[in-house]
């Protein structure tokens, strides 16, 4: 697990960010907002510890896509330093028939894994053609294999859950079983990464 600031300016506030698969923070880059920043990717292991966050006067995750369960998985035996939670387009169950990517999918993802198969799993995440991205195969495929053995996280309480209605990653409907209870809301027209739906982190967090 890769824990970097993106942003440390001694903000009142601070957002840890468990990212999804193989998609770097450039995503969120367009986001304003006064919040220090922590990103969290890499799930081949859940080993690292965050930054000491005890000096902020709020603390908010934005768990995305694999980082849900990764989050949830990492946090079992460690102390809550969150007083606010978001999942964005991922479940507890990543791989899973109803509630989750199905495994016969992740199966194909990982074994398949090339520079042209990537290029065509960003052309899902956004819906749209994306620029070329670099990306270490070895290094993805175990990654994917890591969050399949894992398997489904502990129950972790999400106080919203967005939920993108055009995911063609984590099956909508999928998310909407898993999440059942839950206090959701969707974004009809966005896509696995959904974030240019939004300008700043207050709207997406709040």
């Amino acid at each position: 697990m890769e824990v970097r600031w993106l942003k440390r300016k001694q903000a009142g506030e601070a957002i840890v960010i468990f990212c999804g698969w193989a998609v770097g923070p450039g995503v969120f880059d367009h986001l304003a907002g006064a919040q220090d920043l922590v990103f969290v990717s890499d799930y081949r292991n859940l080993d690292a510890d965050l930054p000491d966050l005890s000096g902020y006067d709020h603390v908010t995750l934005l768990a995305w896509s694999f980082g849900v369960a990764a989050y949830a998985h990492w946090q079992e035996g460690r102390a809550d330093p969150f007083d606010r939670k978001v999942a964005v387009n991922g479940t507890l169950t990543p791989v899973d028939e109803t509630r989750g990517i199905p495994p016969a999918v992740m199966a194909k993802t990982a074994e398949g894994l090339s520079e042209q198969s990537f290029a065509q799993f960003l052309r899902r995440t956004f819906n749209a053609p994306q620029p070329p991205h670099a990306v270490d195969i070895d290094a993805r495929r175990a990654e994917l294999h890591a969050v399949a053995a894992r398997g489904t996280a502990p129950v972790v309480a999400f106080d919203q859950v967005w939920i993108a209605g055009r995911d063609r990653i984590f099956p909508p409907e999928n998310q909407r079983r898993a999440w059942a209870g839950a206090t959701i809301r969707e974004l009809t027209a966005a896509a696995h990464a959904p974030f240019d739906h939004f300008d700043s982190w207050q709207a997406l967090i709040s």
